[in-house]
């Protein structure tokens, strides 16, 4: 193995449907010197679903800062590392980013292949709007800091789209309900998987249905984005702005530019 052999590779893996592993994927895992995975018990099973024998570390929240460490030393020394996480792309609300910020700050090289990824398959089947869209990932576990968040992401425009636990659904919908309004939404359960489902609806409709069907699985929330409630048009402070300007002699490049101060202001409130 010669140091130009040494890389980082960053491998999406299924999130329930074996089939999604792509043949590239495969390929990449194969000739691995190592896997790094967040759980080695559950890439052990995946490794033998697909008839694959090569050494796992484990690489997880916990150990994170000193084996991110140990990785790029190993990459340094010219061999190839995976990166994988329990299910769908690495980086995305997992581990990984220690390890990939310490491989380009060192330039070495960083291969991300494109892969299964819970976020993006239920934000295309949530019937919301795909065009703009916010990964918000898992909210704070404390409930005033989880309110403080969903506030901030009141007037957001882009479709939100989060990851909750299923016995903690139903009060994040409350919640959303009361920070954000009754807003659409839909909740995608056991994607690619036998139970797959997507419940489409209102957020009370949401909180409804689960509270009398408990959720199970692995639960991905979208969230109709919010819009700026348009400032109140005050045209009596726009006119008492404009007067003086105009008693002044204001050209009219001059009596735009204090119209748009006026519109920034009010835009403030």
């Amino acid at each position: 193995m010669t140091e130009a052999n040494g890389r980082l590779s960053i491998v999406g893996t299924p999130i329930g449907n074996l089939e999604d592993l792509s043949p590239r994927a495969l390929r990449t895992l194969s000739a691995a010197d190592v896997i790094a995975a967040e759980d080695t018990r559950r890439a052990g099973l995946l490794l033998q679903r697909i008839g694959l024998r090569r050494p796992l570390v484990s690489y997880f929240e916990g150990n994170e800062a000193r084996r991110a460490e140990d990785l790029c030393a190993r990459i340094r020394a010219g061999e190839h590392v995976a990166l994988i996480s329990d299910a769908g792309t690495p980086l995305v609300s997992d581990p990984g980013y220690r390890l990939l910020r310490l491989c380009i700050d060192a330039g070495l090289p960083v291969t991300v292949l494109p892969g299964p990824c819970a976020a993006i398959a239920a934000l295309c089947g949530s019937g919301l709007p795909p065009s703009e869209f916010r990964f918000v990932g898992f909210l704070p576990r404390a409930a005033g800091k989880r309110r403080a968040r969903l506030a901030s992401l009141r007037a957001d425009p882009a479709t939100l789209i989060l990851f909750e636990a299923p016995n903690r659904l139903v009060d994040t919908l409350e919640e959303i309900g009361e920070t954000m309004g009754d807003r659409r939404a839909a909740v995608a359960r056991e994607l690619t998987k036998i139970h797959e489902e997507f419940v489409r609806g209102r957020v009370s409709e949401l909180r409804a249905h689960f509270s009398a069907h408990p959720p199970r699985g692995e639960i991905t929330l979208v969230v109709e984005g919010g819009a700026e409630a348009a400032p109140q048009r005050t045209p009596g402070a726009l006119e008492d702005a404009i007067r003086p300007a105009l008693a002044a002699g204001a050209t009219p490049r001059d009596i735009y530019r204090v119209a748009m101060d006026v519109a920034r202001e009010m835009g403030r409130r």
